[in-house]
């Protein structure tokens, strides 16, 4: 459904385009302001992120910042220290600095004429994150966050390493953010000083993408931010949404399950992206959402906002796969809380190219079968972490399901919904100290078309846990557990599931160090599915709404003896999407020579 904009909402805004907000240690933080125009104390809502205020996010800032504006709150958009026109310097992610700077421009906040003492905090990725990391340090004032595209894990579920492989959306990452971060402060909010400012930023900047290749576990650099560290930390309430095109949608179904507090979530089919821009549609009306939300925990007011399902999650129907999907097959469904009681864990069991279910499964004696992926294993895969642009999404899987070892259930004779996360498990052993498997879970349809549901991979020196690494010996069992991730998909009478294991998956994962072959023991394989049986509902909102451009103009006029001097300031705002288009580019090149695996770049 199109994005409405809004021209009309309930309270005119007005803009103030920068403020600095002063912390103890002298350090000035650059502010923009949306602000309702009668001057009433109003709740305040936070978003504080290192993503340039003035040329960074501004698109998409205006339009939602406008729009809660409207509805009667204060919004205030904070360039984190060291970015923007923030002085200082920001020497990694999520840092205890980061969240001791929140903390205080939450009191601030808190104390301003403008605001009546309550601060909400929300933001998508890095600001959702922190929403989150903010949350567990209590702040008096903060009574509510809203967390889109985030994650309770650094290390397990984040762009750096999953199940202990390192990702190669680390390096990407750390090189766009290291460039995102050189770009010059602007000499119209910081004077003469912005190249001094500039100089010195540049200086000192890090390069992250090291440290974040060197921490291989789970230790005490990804345990600080990582609130799964301690769930009952956070005692206020949380609205956690995402989408299946993005790479974070685990999260969701982790804190819905272990936090005590109030919460709701939402995963639709998008992208990682704000849901009122959802790709791959539909889009949602989050922007409403979010003020029912605000609402109910700043304001008090009473409007049924906790009533209905904890969780509403886009079920995605069989399509034709595509590396361009801009929009997704698929119908609504509801929870009452997760884990919940629709939701049924099935086991099968694997035979030679076949997944049967346990009833039907033929004992087996042990016997090994070898695994060993030609190392270009997983050229169409798209890309991890989808940003909702075109050619980021799998293609057909039959030429990487070619290179992979296959298992397919039989036809279905019924259509079949799984809702949660797929696990495979299976006893085996390495040739090499280091190996990682693969899994990946499919719909194939009658015509032999293979579309990607779910994957998940494990560093098998990490089998016993990701907090300790332990090379593999020869002809020694190990015991893998590969959680996929989470899904909910409906599969058509007639297709049929499929699982395909490897032992690489490039370029998404880089290799393992050394050419290996797993032996895998098929009698002790099994594949936990997680079937759903319930109603579709009617879902979120679905009309996104955005609000209109908040231009201004001043006038300022000398009224000295002699020549009349004027200066005239003029700011349009948010240019509406009917006019301008933003086109996004990124060229990635990933090489290797087949039989040498130390030769990636």
């Amino acid at each position: 459904m199109r994005k409405v904009v809004v021209s009309t909402l309930p309270n005119k805004v007005k803009n103030i385009e920068n403020v600095f907000i002063e912390l103890r240690d002298a350090t000035r933080l650059s502010c923009r302001l949306w602000l309702p125009a009668d001057d009433v104390p109003q709740p305040a809502i936070l978003e504080y992120i290192p993503y340039r205020k003035r040329d960074g996010t501004r698109g998409r800032d205006e339009p939602m910042h406008g729009y809660f504006a409207g509805h009667g709150y204060a919004v205030v958009r904070v360039d984190m220290r060291g970015s923007g026109e923030s002085d200082g310097f920001m020497h990694d992610e999520y840092l205890q600095q980061e969240q001791d700077d929140a903390v205080e421009v939450i009191e601030w906040i808190s104390r301003q004429k403008w605001c009546n003492g309550n601060v909400g905090m929300m933001g998508k990725s890095w600001g959702g994150f922190n929403s989150l990391q903010v949350a567990v340090r209590r702040p008096p004032a903060l009574k509510a966050i809203i967390t889109v595209g985030f994650t309770d894990n650094r290390f397990t579920d984040d762009i750096h390493w999953q199940g202990g492989c390192l990702l190669n959306d680390n390096f990407w990452w750390g090189s766009i953010m290291l460039a995102y971060q050189a770009r010059p402060i602007d000499p119209e909010i910081v004077g003469d000083r912005w190249k001094e400012m500039w100089l010195q930023r540049l200086e000192n900047m890090p390069i992250n993408i090291a440290d974040w290749a060197e921490h291989q576990k789970y230790d005490d650099y990804w345990k600080h931010g990582s609130v799964c560290e301690n769930y009952d930390s956070i005692q206020i309430p949380v609205m956690a949404v995402d989408g299946w095109a993005d790479a974070y949608t685990n999260a969701v179904f982790n804190l819905l399950s272990n936090l005590k507090v109030p919460r709701k979530g939402f995963v639709g089919p998008w992208a990682h992206v704000y849901p009122q821009d959802g790709v791959p549609q539909p889009a949602m009306g989050f922007l409403q959402e979010a003020v029912k939300w605000w609402d109910h925990w700043l304001k008090g007011t009473e409007n049924n906002v906790m009533d209905g399902p904890m969780i509403q999650v886009w079920m995605e129907h069989e399509m034709k796969p595509s590396v361009h999907r801009p929009v997704s097959e698929g119908h609504w469904v509801g929870l009452e809380a997760w884990p919940s009681k629709d939701v049924t864990e099935e086991t099968m069991r694997l035979e030679c190219g076949r997944i049967v279910d346990v009833a039907h499964a033929v004992r087996q004696e042990p016997a090994p079968v070898l695994l060993r992926t030609p190392l270009n294993h997983g050229l169409l895969a798209g890309e991890w972490m989808g940003a909702g642009v075109s050619g980021e999404t799998p293609a057909d899987q039959r030429m990487d399901d070619g290179m992979a070892m296959v298992f397919d259930a039989a036809e279905l004779q019924h259509e079949l919904e799984i809702l949660g996360r797929p696990v495979f498990e299976v006893e085996l052993t390495c040739d090499k100290p280091k190996a990682m498997l693969f899994a990946q879970l499919s719909d194939v349809s009658p015509d032999g078309a293979v579309s990607r549901i779910s994957f998940g991979v494990k560093n098998v020196t990490q089998a016993a846990g990701d907090q300790r690494i332990e090379y593999l010996q020869e002809g020694k069992r190990v015991r893998v557990r590969v959680l996929l991730n989470y899904c909910a998909h409906r599969f058509t009478k007639g297709h049929r599931i499929r699982l395909s294991l490897a032992n690489s998956q490039w370029p998404m994962f880089w290799v393992s160090p050394e050419i290996n072959t797993l032996s895998l023991d098929l009698s002790t394989a099994t594949l936990r599915l997680p079937t759903y049986r319930g109603p579709a509902i009617a879902g979120p909102n679905p009309q996104p709404e955005t609000a209109a451009p908040t231009p201004s103009r001043s006038c300022v006029r000398g009224l000295w003896i002699g020549p009349s001097r004027t200066t005239l300031l003029r700011m349009s705002g948010h240019a509406s999407q009917m006019v301008w288009a933003v086109s996004l580019a990124r060229e990635f090149t990933a090489s290797m020579k087949l039989a040498q695996p130390w030769s990636t770049t």
